[in-house]
């Protein structure tokens, strides 16, 4: 598709279903309009399918939890920070306990909201989420990827969670590929050192695996699934390499590092994390800004590649 920004595409994604299949209800805490769930009232007689809940999250997942229970496939979302943290007991109480047909759409995610500063910038949902039996958790490079992931929600039981970035930036997947949980996609092949990266550090990590062309052969692995994960096709695509490198827009506690590091707990693979160290985000004029202030750039990974080559 042409879109590139990750969050206009699940807008429009969410119309499209909603035009296929009639249970399908969208959920806004006073957000819709940043969230993109709005943009189904658009459509003559949708008006009741996108419900406002208010600046009350909480409210809106338990609300979610029940439309579920009568055969309804709701999709609620709010910024991540506030999606994944001010309503974590309602959804792990309320939906994952009882394995309820609830999506959660964690929007403006990572530090993405740049310029609202450490309040709007969840540095830590992937962490709240994956930890929660009976979760499922997705991170879309981009915004083909973002279509994939939404489509497969709305087709699948369970609840799930998908982290949707809020700015443009170019596509890295093709278009209507097929999205399959658990499974690590290589983008990039490499013999010497796999980097493991989901959201916008897969861009990230192709452009530093450009830069090391000739000097380091660097794989980059795309990580859209957190949970569930492969862990026999992660130990696969490090067992041939001197070691790996994972990227995040998230801290590096609890994510895709985190993830990594249990899959090849087996392995003694030799692992170096670029994400957010364990601190809060700032407000930044730009995206760029904050990324390069919190070592979340192409360099960045560069610079963790050739560590691990080095050892």
């Amino acid at each position: 598709m042409a879109e590139k920004n990750q969050r206009t595409a699940y807008g429009q994604t969410l119309l499209e279903l909603c035009r296929e299949n009639k249970d399908i209800v969208v959920l806004d805490a006073d957000l819709g309009g940043s969230t993109m769930g709005k943009m189904i009232e658009v459509e003559p007689g949708m008006e009741e399918r996108h419900i406002e809940m208010g600046i009350a999250e909480a409210n809106m997942l338990s609300t979610a939890g029940g439309l579920s229970r009568v055969g309804k496939i709701p999709f609620a979302a709010s910024f991540a920070v506030f999606a994944a943290g001010r309503a974590y007991d309602q959804i792990r109480q309320s939906i994952a306990i009882g394995k309820l047909n609830v999506k959660i759409c964690g929007s403006s995610a990572g530090c993405s909201d740049f310029g609202d500063g450490a309040t709007h910038q969840s540095i830590d949902d992937i962490a709240y989420m994956r930890v929660i039996p009976n979760m499922s958790v997705f991170v879309p490079a981009d915004a083909n990827e973002t279509v994939a992931i939404t489509k497969y929600m709305a087709s699948h039981e369970g609840p799930m969670y998908i982290r949707v970035n809020r700015n443009a930036y170019d596509n890295v997947t093709p278009e209507g590929a097929e999205f399959k949980p658990g499974e690590p996609v290589v983008l990039k092949e490499g013999t010497d050192v796999t980097v493991f990266a989901c959201g916008v550090m897969v861009l990230k990590a192709l452009e530093a695996a450009k830069s090391l062309e000739g000097k380091i052969s660097v794989r980059v692995v795309n990580v859209p699934s957190i949970k569930p994960m492969n862990r026999e096709a992660i130990a696969a695509l490090a067992k041939d390499v001197k070691g790996v490198v994972t990227a995040e827009e998230h801290s590096v506690i609890g994510g895709l590092g985190g993830a990594i590091a249990e899959a090849l707990r087996l392995e003694r693979t030799p692992i170096e994390f670029v994400g957010v160290e364990d601190r809060f985000g700032e407000s930044a004029h730009n995206y760029d800004d904050i990324l390069n202030y919190l070592g979340l750039t192409a360099a960045h990974i560069q610079e963790a590649v050739e560590k691990i080559y080095n050892l």
